[in-house]
């Protein structure tokens, strides 16, 4: 029954996971963290909660588009699971932010396998990445994924190479004016410090360490076999899982980065880890086996959560 549901993609997939999302949202900020947010604080929280459910459409977009996956809402699936498992990342709005536009960014290296537009599509990313080092500063590794990208689809070409120095420049010149025109120009310089310190509190909390190894470790396994799932699948399709597992490694750098109080990067990661699982879902050809699949992976984030709640972690 629900890989018959989720088995396709419908508006009522849409509101089942949407609505999760709300009630997850509204139960990490007013029953986990009791926060209390003014009229102004609350229209940015509301805009925040939009941003996020407005991913939805763009994953379900990216995965259709390019056919990473079949026409199925899986990898939707597995992202709100992902969000119940790690409840305090919607405390963090430069986690929703800086994932989404990692997630442009992420659609326009993806349907690079086209071999349409590589510069514009390689441009696009490269802004995309730039906004999104505005909440996270080393959100700026994924320029990595773009110069990868390059190698995989036209790496003779040398002005592909050059196109992410353009991009960068681009960027930064709009943000620089912005930032001039409402007098924030030291943001530039108090945020790109690329400062590491380790977070003992966080990494050595025994709950929030141990599901993020647990986390890695699955997500590591089950990306494993979908690539041995591809067997004889094109070169195209291989080389958009390569993106998405260098994505999801840049994802976990990022995350042990960046750490301070109520600071929870791991959101990064999310996208790419649904399609691994989302890609592992599909490959499973009986149909009792991919139910009961599901349902354990559905009812192991949900207990998570609700030891979350109980525990206050």
């Amino acid at each position: 029954m629900i890989s018959s549901f989720f088995g396709k993609t419908k508006p009522a997939n849409y509101i089942v996971l949407l609505i999760t999302v709300f009630v997850c949202y509204c139960f990490v900020h007013f029953f986990l963290f009791d926060k209390h947010y003014g009229p102004e604080y609350f229209i940015l929280q509301l805009v925040t909660l939009a941003t996020l459910c407005f991913g939805y459409f763009v994953m379900n977009f990216i995965v259709k588009r390019n056919k990473v996956t079949g026409p199925n809402s899986y990898t939707i699936l597995f992202f709100t699971l992902f969000l119940l498992v790690f409840p305090k990342t919607l405390i963090d709005s430069n986690a929703i932010y800086c994932s989404f536009f990692l997630l442009l960014a992420l659609r326009r290296l993806i349907s690079l396998h086209s071999l349409k537009a590589i510069r514009s599509k390689l441009f696009d990313a490269t802004l995309w990445i730039v906004i999104a080092s505005l909440f996270y500063d080393w959100a700026l590794l994924f320029l990595c994924l773009v110069y990868l990208a390059t190698y995989v689809y036209e790496p003779k070409n040398i002005k592909n190479w050059l196109v992410p120095f353009a991009g960068v420049f681009a960027a930064g010149m709009v943000i620089y004016c912005v930032l001039t025109v409402f007098g924030w120009v030291d943001f530039v310089w108090e945020h790109y410090v690329f400062d590491y310190r380790f977070n003992k509190a966080n990494f050595l909390n025994w709950a929030t360490s141990t599901k993020l190894v647990l986390y890695i470790a699955a997500v590591s396994i089950v990306g494993l076999l979908s690539f041995v799932k591809l067997g004889k699948a094109g070169m195209g399709k291989v080389a958009t899982m390569r993106l998405v597992a260098v994505a999801f490694v840049l994802g976990v750098l990022l995350n042990f980065l960046v750490s301070g109080a109520e600071v929870y990067p791991i959101m990064v990661t999310f996208f790419p880890a649904s399609i691994f699982f989302a890609k592992y879902v599909e490959s499973i050809r009986r149909a009792n086996m991919k139910e009961v699949t599901l349902m354990l992976s559905i009812f192991l984030p949900l207990m998570v959560f609700f030891l979350s709640l109980a525990i206050g972690d």
